[in-house]
């Protein structure tokens, strides 16, 4: 049995630097302004383009490489533990020497991801760059929107001449997305998108059980997306995930950065995405305002008004889209989501996955402010 499992003094020292490093990064998030100026706008531009320059030349994820690699070996990990603790081949020694390298990587992991990417969950943001605040809004501010969100996925769906919708290659897709950003740097230079590097996910397979439909990896810079959901998702989700890249890291930012730049589209399809899914965003909203009516006919004629305002392709699409998840619901999904929500509370996002409907809120204020949507 091996029993050299003592701790070291330079051991110490090194955890206590580690230690410092970590403090002193929790710190510098407290200060919103420092962390926008220094990291955000500065240090993790950098970071991000030279991630994106590593990684958008390989045909595959390299970041779901390492997430399989660090699966298995977190697995043997486990089983040599448990085989351990069978043999009884254990002491107090190595379980005190097993918790300081768990803390000692915990750390790391903390430090690697904040510098990577995790601090801009506490920067200015959006709101700073825009001039724009996250405000509470009315019923009849969300009545409004959803209203006008219909008639743009009307005129969007009207410009495709085919009545049944195209399936654009991928990469096409993420060339439009990267073309957007692109031209939506014009009017607001912070979107300047460079070296494009958005991937199909290796685990599309899993989006049924764990409830994704993408993700960005902070420590390759890559977006990631499932590759087996409806093409018309697509455009939308990549812009999302592209906004996740430039450092926005709350999804009700990313949702509404991925607005800006899907908006300036000059592809209907690609548009027809981005509205598509701001009014479902908006009408459950919508719905979610009404909920305390006393009348349920309040209710339902909400409904039945928006339903009968969308175009007839449109609702049949729509219906398409909702049957294909609803066909692969899974048990483990919620769990993971429930996971997800508590990451995204622990990261200042209060609402956790309720988050990504925060773009209502976005929209209505840039409303006010630029006059468009």
């Amino acid at each position: 049995m091996n029993t050299n499992f003592r701790i070291s003094g330079h051991k110490w020292l090194r955890f206590a630097l580690l230690l410092t490093v970590s403090i002193l990064i929790f710190i510098f998030s407290l200060f919103p302004a420092a962390v926008e100026r220094w990291y955000s706008t500065g240090v993790y531009r950098g970071i991000s383009t030279t991630q994106r320059m590593i990684t958008r030349w390989l045909p595959f994820s390299l970041g779901d490489v390492l997430y399989v690699a660090l699966s298995i070996w977190i697995l043997v990990k486990l089983v040599l533990w448990i085989r351990r603790i069978i043999r009884r081949d254990h002491s107090g020694e190595m379980f005190k020497h097993t918790l300081f390298r768990m803390v000692k990587r915990i750390l790391w992991i903390y430090v690697v991801f904040k510098l990577a990417w995790g601090l801009n969950y506490d920067r200015l943001g959006i709101s700073y760059q825009l001039g724009i605040n996250k405000t509470s809004y009315t019923r009849e501010e969300v009545v409004q929107l959803t209203n006008r969100l219909i008639v743009k996925v009307n005129e969007c769906r009207r410009l495709i001449k085919d009545s049944i919708l195209p399936t654009p290659p991928l990469d096409s897709i993420y060339r439009e997305a990267f073309l957007a950003y692109q031209t939506a740097s014009y009017q607001h230079y912070f979107l300047n998108y460079g070296n494009r590097s958005v991937k199909g996910s290796l685990f599309s397979v899993l989006g049924d059980y764990m409830g994704f439909t993408g993700y960005y990896n902070p420590f390759t810079g890559e977006a990631q997306l499932r590759t087996d959901i409806p093409r018309i998702l697509v455009p939308y989700i990549v812009t999302h995930e592209m906004a996740h890249q430039l450092g926005y890291a709350s999804e009700s930012e990313a949702n509404f950065v991925g607005y800006l730049a899907a908006a300036e589209s000059a592809d209907p399809y690609f548009r027809y995405s981005l509205y598509n899914d701001l009014f479902s965003y908006a009408q459950g909203e919508e719905l979610f305002m009404f909920r305390t009516e006393t009348d349920f006919k309040t209710f339902d004629s909400v409904v039945q008004y928006n339903r009968s305002q969308l175009d007839t392709l449109v609702k049949k699409e729509r219906k398409e889209v909702r049957e294909f998840f609803q066909k692969r619901k899974h048990r483990l999904s919620p769990a993971v989501s429930n996971m997800y929500d508590q990451y995204l509370k622990m990261n200042k996002q209060n609402k956790g996955i309720e988050s990504y409907n925060e773009v209502i809120g976005w929209l209505i204020s840039y409303q006010k402010k630029y006059g468009k949507l």
